[in-house]
């Protein structure tokens, strides 16, 4: 496919008067700017072009709408102007026109229309051709007042930083977009171009959207393929439909995870994060891949449909290697995925576990929270007087190194000891899920023993707790040799 032109920029003429004296018009100003980035991205010069909105020439009216047969990618800048403006979506339905002639709007995953939206605009109010697409949000919603502030240099330098932000991310897909047309078919062209990974990038609410693109950002900029790539349909059985898809080509899933309880798509009864979820466990049912859900620490949610959202994400008795639930800092959640992606990469280990022998003692993992570090000593020491090798987690040191050190621990031991101390029901079985998903870390072979040691003080939440998973050792009163036994004649060889 050749085209005159890189791309045609369709906006409302009143998007583009200033708003204080000398100030030039926002959308001339982001013209100027996608033409620079663009332009560094590619190594030449783009040719990005506009209609004035000044003429009442429909001769003049009649030539633009013919120049947009011969432009590779529409740029729309939703407002409320435009969605009211016949002009625009004129100019949107014939390159629609247009594009569909020449074999489609879109080009494998990527669509030739980018949805900028200068200021919200409910979507139901979309064009119907823009409904499903991503859009690029060139305005901010303070959390505390409610109000919107367009990305825009007369609201001072953070907002000009943010813009030159989303610009970044705008310009870089018409990048990759232009360099797939350009090499459309031709043996090793960007559009054959293998991707390092794929991977599955849940679409968020608004709450959690920065952290959601700041996390696209870094990973494009690693050379990994993010999915999804061209927006959601918004009918239920064409949602599924697509996200499956999306999942089957990746290998690993991120969910973040948020306040607000999200949209509810036609014809479902769970908002999109709820289904996402769903379609990504039963994707890891079906092998090669892994799930990560991301909740932000002290969250605080108000909304009673989230509220059970999350709280069946924490308590989720279905147990899967390669999932992984995480209340971390958002840095820390990068750390996770690097790692992840990484065993991803690297060759399978088949044979990098210890297995009990004379030279090799049986190994158990003592799983307990910082602050009962100093009670644990006398279980401590009966497992290492019965000739057992003792593990005791790590609490203090690198945040990386203390995960990779516990994934490691998970990988390797012969048996698990959960100190229910301190620590309330839900890390205790959350302790047992991390043991259940140790496959998913390379481990090979089963655990000899699990158990839970409930220690004081004995509370109405530790007397009422069962569970099938692990033998339930009852020493609120202290430490007793007996009560131990049947979990050490377990890992006897």
């Amino acid at each position: 496919m050749k085209f005159d032109h890189d791309a045609f920029i369709s906006y409302a003429h009143m998007d583009n008067v200033g708003l204080g004296e000398g100030h030039q018009g926002w959308i001339s100003n982001l013209h100027r700017a996608l033409e620079v980035k663009l332009g560094q991205l590619l190594g030449k010069p783009p040719h990005i072009w506009r209609d004035p909105k000044l003429h009442g020439n429909d001769v003049f009216a009649e030539t633009l709408l013919d120049r947009l047969r011969h432009v590779a990618v529409l740029v729309s800048i939703l407002s409320p102007c435009y969605v009211k403006s016949e002009w625009t979506r004129k100019e949107l339905v014939e390159f629609w026109k247009a594009a569909e002639a020449q074999g489609g709007v879109r080009l494998h995953d990527k669509a030739r229309v980018f949805k900028v939206l200068k200021t919200p605009v409910r979507r139901d109010m979309h064009p119907p051709e823009l409904q499903p697409l991503l859009g690029y949000e060139f305005f901010k919603i303070d959390p505390e007042t409610g109000r919107i502030r367009e990305l825009d240099e007369i609201f001072g330098p953070q907002a000009q930083i943010d813009f030159w932000m989303k610009l970044d991310d705008l310009a870089q897909d018409i990048r990759d977009l232009l360099e797939m047309i350009e090499g459309a078919g031709a043996p090793g062209s960007a559009s054959e171009k293998p991707s390092n990974e794929t991977i599955f990038l849940a679409e968020t609410t608004v709450d959690v959207k920065e952290q959601r693109e700041s996390l696209r950002r870094d990973l494009q900029q690693h050379g990994y393929k993010v999915l999804p790539a061209g927006g959601l349909p918004l009918v239920s059985s064409d949602m599924c439909t697509s996200l499956r898809e999306d999942l089957a080509r990746s290998q690993i899933s991120i969910h973040l995870i948020g306040k607000n309880y999200g949209v509810i798509p036609e014809g479902h009864t769970d908002s999109i994060p709820e289904i996402q979820n769903e379609l990504a466990i039963d994707r890891v049912s079906q092998g090669g891949f892994s799930r990560l859900v991301w909740i932000p620490p002290g969250l605080q949610v108000e909304d009673e449909r989230q509220r059970r959202f999350i709280e069946g994400l924490r308590m989720d008795p279905r147990i899967q290697a390669g999932s992984d639930l995480l209340e971390t800092s958002l840095e820390a959640l990068r750390t996770v995925i690097e790692d992840r992606l990484k065993r991803a990469l690297e060759p399978v280990r088949k044979k990098d576990v210890f297995s009990p022998s004379n030279e090799n003692p049986v190994q158990i993992y003592l799983m307990y929270d910082q602050r009962d570090a100093d009670v644990i000593s006398p279980w401590a020491n009966l497992l290492f007087n019965c000739g057992f090798e003792v593990i005791h987690p790590v609490f203090e040191g690198d945040e990386r190194e203390v995960r990779e050190y516990h994934e490691e621990n998970l990988r390797v031991c012969d048996g698990a000891l959960i100190f229910y101390g301190a620590a309330r029901e839900p890390w205790v079985r959350r302790k047992l899920r991390e043991l259940q998903k140790s496959p998913g870390y390379g481990r090979s072979k089963p655990l000899r023993a699990v158990a839970i040691s409930v220690l004081a003080p004995l509370t109405d939440e530790k007397e009422k707790f069962r569970t099938h998973e692990a033998a339930v050792i009852l020493q609120a009163n202290g430490f007793g040799a007996d009560a131990m036994e049947p979990f050490v004649a377990k890992l006897r060889p």
